[in-house]
């Protein structure tokens, strides 16, 4: 009698540790596919910029002729995000662009003129509206990419990941050290 009440105790045991495994299995999965669906929303965020771009491009460069430089950093920057294969690359990418961005919109301070035209300020609010999309897109795949790797480091999800193959991710988006500073705009 007490053999059977043994065999049972060991089945219900390995149950319960196959259903945990499943457990841990599925929610990595899962997790794993959240970071895909996140990085396409950031895609799609940073397409639109990159559909922007060209647009306030034109638009400035009829009243900033001389700071050709500037412009065509962006034109360059915008080109590498396209061409950009894997996310590591498009992260890179994007943050250059970012730092572009910012370096535009100190030349936009200093035209007046520019800053009054009805075309420009709708591209500028698109644009605006864009990159405040793009952050908040930015952070919610930093939160998946951090959830993700919270269970494959953690008991007992890393047991399942270990054995399935599932690492942790090191592709965030993170400020850079240029971005700790205020743009400086001069007149």
């Amino acid at each position: 009698m007490s053999s059977k009440i043994w065999l049972w105790a060991l089945l219900g045991f390995v149950a319960v540790f196959a259903l945990m495994l499943i457990s841990s299995y599925n929610g990595l999965v899962s997790a794993n596919v959240s970071i895909d669906s996140s990085w396409a929303q950031v895609e799609n965020q940073m397409q639109r910029r990159f559909d922007l771009i060209p647009n306030l491009v034109s638009t400035v460069k009829g009243y900033a002729k001389h700071e050709a430089g500037v412009l065509e950093e962006v034109t360059r920057l915008r080109s590498q995000w396209g061409e950009a294969k894997d996310t590591s690359s498009k992260v890179k990418a994007s943050n250059d662009l970012d730092g572009a961005l910012g370096r535009l919109m100190v030349v936009i301070e200093k035209y007046p003129d520019l800053k009054a035209n009805e075309g420009f300020l709708k591209l500028q609010d698109e644009l605006a509206g864009t990159e405040n999309r793009l952050a908040v897109e930015r952070m919610r795949y930093n939160e998946v990419v951090q959830n993700y790797n919270v269970k494959v480091q953690s008991f007992p999800s890393n047991l399942m990941a270990g054995i399935m193959g599932f690492k942790p991710k090191d592709v965030y988006f993170k400020a850079k050290e240029a971005a700790k500073e205020a743009p400086k705009v001069e007149f």
